[in-house]
Parts: structure tokens; C-alpha cells; sequence
């Protein structure tokens, strides 16, 4: 077993993370910039930094925010080769390399510098999580009309199947980049948005709307998508039954709706 540090680790991904790699034995150290003992800066960086690291074999990095992922990363891998980490693992997004949406640009680059860390490393890709869905949704059902962007899809995958695959990476040996993870279903993204509704009980007109700019070319092309490793097995309908309750019925064949 070994000493494994997981940034981020009190966040949606990095939480399940933490608890199944210490089901599995390891020594876990959850590094985020509230939790003692290890409460750390990333954007800082610095001697609390040093110390948390400090007889760490694996960095699994789950931190992320919607600016600074860069200077993050940087003060991480500096203090990771310092201190002689064998294996950083990074959690990224399906489509940083295809949709030219900011945060997916900074994504993108952090793979790089991860990639040209010196470091043995390991980048896993996921698409969505049911969870940030939900509240993409919620957030646009506060208006009495459900807006919709026109033409685009999505995949959803659940959250617990990402942290399952980043505990066996972060036990494995560096692997490079590795196999994407989607989830089972290529959906519609109003089909999602009317399973949303009809969980939470809300009522909403549902309207699609054509939008404009690249990165809605993007994601109309489905550069998040990757179908060919729809290879999580829980659908959104049952995130949404454990979430809200009740019993959820899955439209058309439930692997696919388009």
C-alpha cells in the first residue's frame, strides 16, 4: 500500500476518491484550501505545499476551478518533483482538444504540463458528470421557459464510476494517456432536460435555441462525446431516481437516445 495524495479531495470527485482508496488501504492525504492538516493554496503553492507532498509516492489530482488550473498545476508538479513523486494522475474532460471553450482550453494545457512534468503520469478523460448536469439545469429552469441550446447532445456519466477508474489508475503504474470514459447513453440534451423536469416536478416549456461562436459549433459536432467508449453503466434516469425519488422509466431502447 502507499501514501497517496488526492487535491481536491473534498469536492464532488475527489471525496469518493479519497474514501475508496482508503477502503483499499492506502495512506490517504486530502489536500484542499480548508481541510487540515493539509490546507493548501494550490495558486500559492509554497512550504505548506512541500509539506503535504513531502513522502508522497502518487498525486491524484482532482482540484480544478474555473480559473488558475494552470499556476495550479505548475506549483504542483514543481513540488511533486521535488519530492520524488513516482505518479501524478489527472482527472480531464472528453473534448479539450476539440471544443474551443475556455476552460477546456486551460484543461487542455494543464495535460501538457503534465505530460512535460518529468513525472510518470497518467491522464484519464471523462465526459460530463450526472451532477453537473443537474445543476446546468436547475440553473436554467429558474426562468419560467426551459431554454435549450439547439442541436447539441450529451453523455452523462456518474461520478462514482470516474472515482472507481482514477483508484485503480492511481494503484496502477503511470500509463500515459489512457482510454476515455463516457457514459452509456449519447442523448439529446432536451431528453435530459424533460427526465430533469419530470424528477424534479417542475414544469417548464421547453424551447430550443440556435446559438452562435465556436464553441457551440463544438459541442453541436459532439467534440465532448465519445460514443465509441459509452463504457459507464449508470443512466441519468436512475441518477435522477436516487437523487429525487421515484421510480424512473427509460425512453426507447434505455442505451441511446438521439
Amino acid at each position: 500500500m502507499t501514501t497517496i495524495l488526492v487535491t481536491g479531495g473534498t469536492g464532488t470527485l475527489g471525496r469518493l476518491v479519497a474514501e475508496r482508496l482508503r477502503t483499499d488501504g492506502h495512506e490517504v492525504r486530502v489536500l484542499s484550501r480548508h481541510t487540515h492538516p493539509h490546507a493548501v493554496d494550490l495558486m500559492e503553492g509554497g512550504g505548506a505545499l512541500d509539506a503535504a507532498v513531502a513522502g508522497v509516492d502518487t498525486i491524484v489530482h482532482c482540484a480544478s476551478a474555473q480559473k488558475g488550473d494552470e499556476q495550479a498545476a505548475a506549483n504542483l508538479i514543481r513540488a511533486a518533483r521535488g519530492a520524488g513523486v513516482r505518479h501524478l494522475v489527472y482527472i480531464s474532460i472528453v473534448g479539450v482538444d476539440r471544443v474551443p471553450l475556455r476552460y477546456y482550453k486551460c484543461k487542455l494545457a494543464v495535460e501538457r504540463l503534465v505530460e512535460e512534468s518529468g513525472l510518470g503520469w497518467t491522464v484519464l478523460r471523462a465526459t460530463q458528470f450526472h451532477d453537473l448536469l443537474v445543476m446546468v439545469l436547475q440553473g436554467l429552469s429558474k426562468l419560467p421557459v426551459l431554454l435549450l441550446p439547439a442541436g447539441v447532445r450529451d453523455q452523462p456519466v456518474e461520478v462514482a464510476e470516474v472515482a472507481d477508474r482514477l483508484v485503480e489508475l492511481a494503484a496502477g503504474a503511470p500509463a500515459g494517456r489512457v482510454e476515455d470514459l463516457g457514459g452509456p447513453e449519447v442523448r439529446t440534451f432536451e431528453s435530459l432536460a424533460r427526465a430533469y423536469l419530470k424528477a424534479s416536478g417542475r414544469r417548464r416549456a421547453v424551447v430550443n435555441l440556435p446559438l452562435w461562436g465556436a464553441a457551440y459549433r463544438g459541442f453541436r459536432s459532439g467534440g465532448h462525446l465519445t460514443p465509441q467508449r459509452a463504457v459507464g453503466t449508470g443512466t441519468f434516469e436512475e441518477y435522477l431516481a436516487g437523487r429525487f425519488g421515484g421510480v424512473q422509466v427509460r425512453t426507447g431502447s434505455g442505451r441511446s437516445q438521439a
